[in-house]
């Protein structure tokens, strides 16, 4: 009786594009499916374009456009690696939003403060330029800026409500133009863990990324354009040890054993609560960056303290 196969499990974009191709045969062509790399800042940037329904279907998610930046340089402290970062994710998050000026914006970070792997959404909403106030009330010295508003939804169990319900009961009265949605995800591997984000104008699935999947916030759902930013701060486990036992030439993996071994258990490193709080920084400041043009790292940060 022949073994099935075991589903790595990853949220990325461009870590599903590589598992397609592992899985195919060399001959085979993946269509409705785009890809490109170049470099912004110094960093590595991966776009995956998924065109049609054909290539939704290879990938396992929905048309459109998903933007990977890869940060290694930041883990490595290197010169002026946070500011590069952040300048990198604004440009690469201006380039998929497209905003006219004035236009507002909603921030929305979801998750649960205190479990630290599912806690990048509520701390980057923290390093988030919240204008929307000023701009109404103080035109005369905040004029110049796009209003924006910030939302640490929660989660069910502290609220008593469904994150997308809270979003979807701000998004109705303030009526922003877009909204963007900041989230934990999984990755295939431990090295993208806190030095990978995505970007996608797809929008967001509440919690996948730690197993507890909720109701997506999209343009379907929100009626405005959502642009998800991701990043993935655990690995599967049962994923992460095939992985690790195909490239020590194991290639008698039993599936079924893996899937029971690793059933309901994710893994992150021991540094998560430095490294999410990086990450947490870098993608608030990016997103400042994105929606309020002209400015600086060192005026955003003179802005927030």
């Amino acid at each position: 009786m022949g073994r099935g196969v075991l589903k790595r499990r990853t949220d990325l974009a461009m870590e599903a594009k590589t598992l397609w191709e592992e899985s195919a045969e060399k001959e085979t062509r993946l269509e409705g499916v785009e890809a490109r790399d170049t470099e912004r800042e110094g960093y590595k940037v991966t776009t995956v374009r998924i065109l049609n329904e054909r290539g939704a279907a290879a990938l396992e998610k929905p048309v459109g456009n998903y933007v990977t930046l890869l940060l290694d340089g930041l883990a490595r402290r290197e010169e002026d690696a946070f500011g590069r970062a952040a300048r990198a994710l604004g440009g690469e998050l201006r380039a998929l939003l497209k905003l006219p000026d004035g236009a507002s914006a909603l921030v929305v970070g979801l998750g649960n403060r205190a479990i630290t792997p599912d806690a990048v959404g509520p701390k980057a909403a923290e390093h988030t330029m919240v204008t929307r106030h000023l701009v109404e009330r103080v035109p005369e010295h905040f004029g110049s800026f796009r209003p924006v508003a910030a939302l640490a939804a929660g989660v069910l169990g502290t609220t008593g409500m469904e994150s997308g319900e809270l979003v979807q009961a701000v998004v109705a009265k303030l009526k922003p133009d877009c909204v963007l949605a900041v989230d934990a995800l999984a990755s295939r591997s431990l090295d993208r863990v806190c030095r990978t984000i995505q970007i996608a104008d797809t929008g967001i699935v509440p919690g996948s990324g730690v197993g507890n999947a909720r109701a997506a916030l999209n343009r379907e759902t929100l009626g405005v354009p959502v642009i998800a930013i991701g990043v993935p701060t655990v690995v599967d486990a049962a994923t992460l040890c095939a992985d690790v036992l195909a490239e020590a030439g194991r290639d008698d993996l039993d599936p079924d054993a893996l899937r029971r071994a690793g059933s309901g258990v994710i893994v992150t490193p021991k540094e998560i609560d430095s490294h999410v709080a990086d990450i947490s920084k870098v993608i608030g400041f990016g997103v400042n960056l994105a929606l309020q043009t002209g400015l600086t790292v060192q005026d955003v940060e003179m802005f927030l303290s």
